[in-house]
C-alpha cells in the first residue's frame, strides 16, 4: 500500500520547508565515502562474526542522496537536499537474525556493530520458534548501474526550477484554472554489499519523479476539481524531465480539471470498464502485488496492507483470472523503479510468472522464504530502504503481459455498448486480505456504442480480486503497454518505503459494479 508523500519525505529525511545545504557538505561526505575501504570493512565483519559463532554475515555500506524542488504558481515553495551514509550488519546465529547499524563508517565501529548484531541475535534466539534456513547463494562479484543518460545531481538547480515554473505557467493560462503546484524529486542510491558467502557487489541507481497537480474552482457552487500528472516516477536520469511532454500534459490536465467541474455524475450500475495503464497500475499493485507477497500469506507481515487471501496450497491451481491474464514479477525491467542488478541478499535480478493463463503459479521470495515453499533458489525480493533498515521481503515490479496481437485502445472500446474509460489513480480501498476492493481514478469518460463520449465524474468501481481479473476479456498490444509506479510503497514497522513499478497494457473488464462516490459520501 502506498504511504503518503509526507510519510515518504519523512522516512527519506526530506522535510517540507528545508533549504538547500551548502555544496561543501556533500563534497565532504562524498570524499568520506570514497576513502572508505569497503573490502577491508567487509573482511572485519565476516571474520568477527565467524569468530563469535555466526553461520552467515553480510554488510551493506550505502550512500543515499535526495533532491526535492516544489513550486506553486510563480513561487518556489521548497528546495531540499539531503544525504545519508552508513552501514548495516546482519548475522545469523543458531538460525536467528541479528542486525545493527551505524553512520560512523570506521574499522573500530564496524567491529563494535558486528558484536552488537551478534548480541541481538542471541537475545532473539530465546523467542525464535523455527530456525532460519537460507537457500543456497550464488557467489557474485560484480558492479551494476541503472540506465540513465544525465545524472540529475549534476544539473543546475535553476534549470529544475524553471522547468517546474514553466509547467505552472502553461496550466495557469487555461481559463478556469485556479491553482497549480509542481515538484520534482531525484533519488540516488550507491550500494555496496558483501557476504560471508563470498559476494562483493557495487550498485548505482538513479530515479526521477516529476509531478504536478492542477485545480479548477467553481466558487458559485462551492466545488473544485483536480487533475494530476500521469507521467509518474521512472528509473531514469534528467533526460526524463527533458524528453517527456510535461508542458503538453499540463495544458491537457488544465482543460480536463475545468471540464470535470461540468462533468455528468455517473449513474450507479454495472458497466464494462476500459482501464488505461495510468489507472490500472494501482489496481495491480493492491490486488496482485500485495496478494502474492509470500510473507503476507504466511502471516509474517500485516503492516499497511494486511495479509493475503492466497495460501501456499493454492499454488498451481487457483483461478486468479481469465486465460488472457498473465502477471510476472520482474526486477530486470528497463526503467522499472524496483529494477536492480542484485537484491539485498546478493541474489541476481530476474523475471518470473506469478499468474500464468489466469492460474496463480508462484510467489515473491527471498533466500529466507524460498525454502519454505520448496524452492531451491530465491527470486531476489529482499530490500531495505536504508543502510540503517533491516532487509526484508519487498515487492518487485509486477506487470501484466500485453496481447501478442496489435490490439489498440480503440479496438477495446469498439466492443463496448455501455462502459467507462478511466485514466489516472484516485481514491482506493482494499480489505486486509487483498480480496474486496474499491478504486477511483483521475478522469472518467462515458463509452456508448463503441465510442468515447463525454466526461463523467464521481466514479468508483467495486469488485473482488479473482472476480475482477476473471472479468478481463481484452488486453491491448505492446503499443499500449506503459510502465507506471511510485516511490512510496509503505511496509513494515517502523515503516520502510519501496520504489516499485507496474507495467500493463490498456485492458477491458466486463460488467463491473460502479458507484457514485458523491452519493456514497452523502
Amino acid at each position: 500500500m502506498f504511504s503518503s508523500r509526507r510519510e515518504f519525505l519523512s522516512t527519506t529525511g526530506l522535510a517540507l520547508g528545508t533549504v538547500t545545504l551548502p555544496s561543501w557538505v556533500f563534497e565532504k561526505e562524498a570524499a568520506e565515502a570514497t576513502r572508505v575501504n569497503k573490502d577491508k570493512l567487509a573482511g572485519i565483519v565476516i571474520s568477527t562474526a565467524r569468530r563469535l559463532g555466526a553461520t552467515y554475515a553480510d554488510i551493506r555500506i550505502n550512500r543515499y542522496r535526495f533532491e526535492s524542488v516544489a513550486t506553486r504558481e510563480k513561487q518556489v515553495q521548497q528546495v531540499a537536499r539531503t544525504q545519508s551514509f552508513g552501514f548495516g550488519v546482519r548475522v545469523l546465529w543458531k538460525g536467528t537474525w541479528g542486525f545493527a547499524a551505524s553512520h560512523t563508517v570506521s574499522d573500530d565501529e564496524v567491529r563494535r556493530v558486528t558484536r552488537q548484531a551478534m548480541d541481538i541475535a542471541r537475545a532473539n534466539w530465546v523467542s525464535q520458534r523455527k530456525p532460519v534456513a537460507l537457500v543456497p547463494p550464488a557467489k557474485v562479484v560484480a558492479s551494476w548501474k541503472s540506465s540513465f543518460q544525465k545524472d540529475p545531481f549534476e544539473v543546475k538547480l535553476d534549470d529544475k526550477i524553471q522547468f517546474l515554473l514553466k509547467i505552472n505557467e502553461t496550466a495557469m493560462q487555461v481559463k478556469g484554472v485556479s491553482f497549480v503546484d509542481s515538484s520534482v524529486l531525484f533519488v540516488n542510491e550507491q550500494k555496496f554489499f558483501a557476504s560471508s558467502d563470498g559476494s562483493r557487489i557495487e550498485q548505482y541507481l538513479i530515479r526521477s519523479a516529476p509531478e504536478f497537480n492542477v485545480t479548477a474552482v467553481d466558487s458559485a457552487r462551492g466545488d473544485f476539481q483536480q487533475r494530476g500528472s500521469l507521467g509518474g516516477p521512472q528509473q531514469l536520469g534528467y533526460e526524463y524531465v527533458e524528453t517527456y511532454p510535461w508542458t503538453n500534459e499540463a495544458e491537457e490536465a488544465a482543460h480536463e480539471a475545468v471540464e470535470k467541474l461540468k462533468a455528468k455524475p455517473v449513474e450507479p450500475g454495472r458497466y464494462d470498464l476500459v482501464l488505461h495503464p495510468t489507472h490500472l497500475m494501482l489496481t495491480i499493485h493492491e490486488s496482485v502485488g500485495h496478494s502474492t507477497e509470500l510473507d503476507r500469506a504466511l502471516g509474517w507481515e500485516a503492516d499497511f496492507a494486511g495479509t493475503s487471501f492466497l495460501t501456499p496450497d493454492q499454488t498451481g491451481h487457483f483461478k486468479f483470472g481469465s486465460k488472457i491474464v498473465n502477471f510476472f514479477g520482474d526486477r530486470t525491467q528497463p526503467q522499472g523503479l524496483a529494477t536492480v542488478g542484485y537484491d539485498d541478499d546478493g541474489v541476481p535480478a530476474q523475471r518470473w510468472y506469478l499468474i500464468k493463463e489466469g492460474i496463480f503459479v508462484d510467489w515473491q521470495t527471498t533466500r529466507e522464504l524460498a525454502g519454505l515453499i520448496g524452492h531451491k533458489s530465491s527470486y531476489g525480493c529482499c530490500h531495505a530502504d536504508s543502510w540503517g533498515s533491516v532487509p526484508f521481503p519487498r515487492m518487485p515490479n509486477v506487470s501484466l503481459e500485453p496481447a501478442k496481437e496489435p490490439v489498440s485502445i480503440d479496438d477495446l472500446i469498439s466492443d463496448v455498448k455501455n462502459g467507462i474509460l478511466i485514466y489516472g489513480t484516485g481514491s482506493f480501498s482494499i480489505d486486509q486480505q487483498r480480496y474486496n476492493f474499491q478504486f477511483g481514478g483521475e478522469t472518467f469518460w462515458e463509452i456508448e456504442n463503441g465510442k468515447k463520449r463525454s466526461m463523467l465524474r464521481d466514479v468508483a468501481y467495486q469488485s473482488r480480486t479473482p472476480d475482477f481479473w476473471s472479468a478481463c476479456d481484452g488486453v491491448g498490444g505492446q503499443a499500449t503497454y506503459e510502465l507506471h509506479g511510485a516511490l512510496n510503497d509503505g511496509k513494515g514497522e517502523p515503516i520502510q518505503s519501496n520504489a516499485v513499478s507496474h507495467g500493463c497494457p490498456v485492458a477491458r473488464f466486463r460488467q463491473i459494479n460502479v458507484l457514485n462516490t458523491a452519493t456514497q459520501r452523502s
